[in-house]
């Protein structure tokens, strides 16, 4: 998980295999693709079934997954092998389970209390592990297959980001928060969007423990959230303190990025 600190914008700058090799790595996305979304839809609705949810929550299922698909259709061009890969697939995988949970924002559940409806819960937080837990695997992946690669790693971290503003929603839905809460899943997006006013905020930055520790305990701590046995104001004071962290973490990550901006002379 990477998402627990600043993260620019910034082209992806291995090059992107070239005919025969990028034919090639089309075909084998567009499979790949084309499986998880299959997959997808009918868990989507097998679960709107189940659930009572009705047909417009598949389509909304159906439509949070294509945007994603459509982005990294769109970033294709970056990926520098000629194979989507094993890691990929796990990500895109997450992708797809983001967006079974993504589809349930507006939907009769979750809703307070969570106490009320504790199987649907449950469910709730069994997803949402399992997603967040496949995140361990695709960098072991994709150095094991010798497919790592910058897209992989955007890829990882844009699914990280949309992953975690879902929870954030999910949690203010079922009342287990205020609206401050989206405030951890938007703090990324809002860093990303001010990047474009001041540039030295896309800066590198060197890999970080504590970054990767803030992530974890973030989503963790949003999973549990969710959970029916933990009350609100439990539930908030959890999402509170995780949100303290994940702030402290961006204003270190800026003040580094400060210290390293080119001065004037320089420029």
């Amino acid at each position: 998980m990477k998402t627990a600190g600043p993260h620019h914008a910034a082209p992806l700058p291995h090059p992107a295999p070239r005919g025969m090799g990028a034919a090639a790595l089309r075909r084998d996305a567009a499979r790949d693709l084309a499986l998880v979304a299959g997959a997808v839809l009918l868990l989507a609705l097998a679960f709107a079934s189940t659930a009572s949810l009705g047909l417009d929550y598949a389509l909304k299922v159906l439509l949070c997954l294509g945007l994603g698909v459509w982005l990294v259709w769109q970033a294709l061009h970056a990926h520098p092998h000629a194979r989507f890969g094993p890691a990929n697939r796990v990500t895109l995988a997450r992708l797809g389970a983001a967006s079974l949970l993504a589809a349930l924002v507006g939907e009769a559940l979750p809703r307070p209390p969570l106490a009320a409806m504790p199987v649907a819960a449950w469910w709730l937080v069994v997803v949402a592990t399992a997603t967040a837990l496949l995140d361990a695997l695709d960098g072991a992946l994709a150095r094991r297959s010798g497919l790592a690669s910058d897209f992989g790693a955007r890829f990882d971290m844009e699914t990280d980001a949309a992953f975690t503003l879902v929870l954030c929603a999910l949690v203010l839905q079922a009342g287990q928060a205020g609206p401050w809460v989206l405030a951890s899943g938007l703090m990324r997006y809002a860093f990303v969007a001010a990047a474009r006013a001041w540039p030295w905020l896309a800066g590198a930055l060197p890999p970080s423990r504590r970054r990767q520790t803030v992530c974890v305990v973030q989503i963790t701590t949003l999973i549990a959230c969710l959970g029916p046995i933990v009350p609100p104001p439990l539930a908030a004071g959890l999402a509170g303190i995780s949100l303290v962290l994940l702030t402290l973490s961006f204003a270190i990550d800026v003040r580094t990025l400060a210290r390293q901006r080119p001065t004037p002379s320089e420029t």
